[in-house]
């Protein structure tokens, strides 16, 4: 198995990293060794929760199973196999349903997807290729189904995990058990694996 760049704190006497663990456990139902590796200083781990709080908080139209799709097909983009596999269980857990999340590569075609969401995730595919591929024609479609605000938390999302893709691909933090049995049942037919994650 490869090693981490950089391993994840664990520490059960301190009491901060034990607030950090339980808001995870909600989300995830685990704390992903991203954050704890954000831990060896406290406040990047504080300050990326907060963000993320604040990023995947719902203000419209722009649910929180959506924002779970915008991250895996933006992670996707980058080649992040550890937040492919953090998103898509996110997506599951927040209420995705079977058939997108079956189909999330076929978002451009596939009748599981409204023009909406196509619109949106067609976004993060965009904003998230080297260099951007944002187009005035890619602009024009998210402007016709979203609002500035749900367009500001759109492309939040892709900015998160474009921050959390360079991190665990850099790292090469080692993707937890939780978020394999959810990548292994949704990805593996596409291929994913954990790579350097595991």
């Amino acid at each position: 198995m490869p090693e981490p760049l950089v391993k994840p704190v664990n520490n059960p006497d301190d009491s901060e990293l034990i607030k950090l663990i339980q808001f995870y456990e909600e989300t995830l139902g685990f704390c992903p060794n991203s954050v704890l590796t954000m831990f060896h200083r406290p406040r990047i781990a504080y300050a990326f929760i907060e963000m993320n709080k604040a990023v995947m908080e719902n203000k419209g139209r722009v649910n929180s199973a959506l924002k779970r799709m915008i991250a895996y097909v933006s992670s996707h983009a980058t080649g992040c196999r550890y937040c492919q596999a953090h998103t898509i269980r996110a997506a599951e857990r927040y209420g995705a349903q079977k058939e997108q999340l079956e189909n999330i590569w076929e978002f451009r075609t596939h009748s599981a997807f409204s023009p909406a969401e196509r619109a949106a995730l067609e976004f993060a595919v965009r904003c998230s290729t080297v260099p951007n591929s944002v187009n005035e024609d890619c602009k024009a479609q998210l402007k016709k189904y979203w609002n500035e605000g749900e367009i500001v938390e759109i492309n939040g999302v892709i900015a998160l995990f474009g921050y959390l893709n360079r991190w665990n691909d850099s790292m090469g933090t080692q993707i937890e058990d939780g978020a394999v049995d959810s990548a292994e049942k949704w990805l593996s037919k596409k291929g994913w694996t954990k790579g350097k994650h595991g």
